[in-house]
């Protein structure tokens, strides 16, 4: 496998498994459930690039110039990067033969970024312990890390059947 060829199966897998946490998120907010809006994302990359990492909560922050396009970015490309991580660890042949074990391993390390890092930063504590039901937060983590791990098994498959198909 050429490197061209590692790249964009990496950022195929990673905006398929991307968008199917996505759609996970939606089908959350169509049955009432709130999930993260990734302009608060942007809004806390922009408040960063001042100086300022950490909020008492992101959503009183004055709003940032494009901070949906910049969220929203940053969303895509951690979610390539987390598959970047995962061939990295696994060597590309993982891509070329998907392991589903390791997919949902890494969707659910990759929980230790919302956890520790992020939800701390934009004012929900570690593990979500500042929110009105931390315990909701975090299952609703899991779930949609698990989601993300099974997109990044899939997103592969999915691409490499396509490959193979077009020849």
């Amino acid at each position: 496998m050429g490197s061209w060829e590692l790249m964009i199966d990496v950022l195929v897998a990673g905006v398929l498994a991307t968008a199917l946490m996505d759609a996970w998120s939606a089908l959350l907010r169509r049955i009432g459930v709130a999930t993260l809006d990734y302009a608060l994302v942007g809004r806390w990359l922009g408040h960063m690039l001042h100086g300022q990492w950490r909020h008492a909560a992101i959503a009183r922050a004055a709003p940032v110039r494009y901070e949906g396009l910049t969220g929203w970015v940053a969303h895509y490309l951690l979610g390539i990067g987390y598959v970047a991580g995962l061939v990295a660890v696994t060597g590309p042949e993982w891509l070329l033969h998907p392991s589903l074990a390791a997919a949902l391993a890494f969707g659910l390390l990759s929980m230790v970024v919302p956890w520790c890092v992020l939800q701390p930063a934009l004012g929900a504590g570690f593990f979500a312990s500042r929110t009105p039901r931390p315990w909701h937060a975090r299952v609703q983590t899991v779930a949609t890390h698990s989601v993300f791990g099974m997109g990044m098994y899939l997103g592969a498959c999915c691409w490499q059947s396509l490959s193979a198909w077009a020849g």
